[in-house]
């Protein structure tokens, strides 16, 4: 049986470019695994229920081998895992003529050093190449601090409309939870503002 895993990283990445390579190798859409989250581990529910579905003769598509994930030693258990207690077999779109484990079964004992040799360089490549994109993320967010750019969800001020409602609260004549849906905040935020507030001696 054919199956396809595809991944991005990101929710606002698409990942139809795979997709369509998937969908022009006749792959059945229900056998076919794609999900929007990080490859640093593989706690990803798609691809963990991808992996309860394979068995042995069963050929495995991917579009390159970081999409199985970024961590190096976990590709390779992966892997391992598929190809050999399994006994299915994974094929990388992007590098088929190197990266087809049936090719490798071919070769007997020479087939399985080969494999591991090119598996480990690979892995290795993609999780050095995570470990670059997190130090050039985390520059990125440090120039952009430094520039002024804040990141998160805007903070609740303590405005004219909030000093309002929470008069009215302190009054009694609404209840916390009113006060809370009047002003848009939730519990922890609300109670927060009281506190900057009344420490404030305002």
């Amino acid at each position: 049986m054919k199956i396809a895993y595809g991944r991005v990283s990101a929710k606002d990445q698409n990942p139809e470019r795979q997709l369509v390579k998937f969908r022009e190798l006749g792959i059945e859409e229900r056998f076919i695994f794609v999900e929007k989250l990080s490859g640093k581990d593989f706690e990803r529910p798609r691809y963990q229920a991808m992996r309860l579905m394979i068995r042995e003769g069963d050929l495995v598509y991917m579009d390159a081998l970081d999409r199985l994930g970024r961590d190096y030693d976990g590709i390779i258990a992966e892997w391992k895992y598929i190809t050999r207690e399994i006994g299915a077999d994974i094929v990388c779109l992007d590098n088929e003529t190197l990266f087809d484990s049936r090719k490798f079964k071919t070769m007997g004992d020479l087939g399985k050093l080969l494999e591991d040799q090119f598996l480990s360089m690979l892995a290795y490549l993609a999780e050095q190449e995570r470990k670059k994109n997190r130090q050039r993320q985390a520059e990125g967010i440090d120039v952009a601090r430094k520039a002024g750019v804040t990141f998160g969800r805007p903070k609740k001020e303590i405005n004219a409309k909030f000093l309002h409602v929470y008069n009215q609260w302190k009054e009694g004549s609404i209840t916390a939870t009113v006060a809370m849906k009047m002003v848009g905040m939730g519990r922890t935020t609300f109670y927060r503002r009281v506190k900057e507030y009344e420490d404030n001696g305002t």
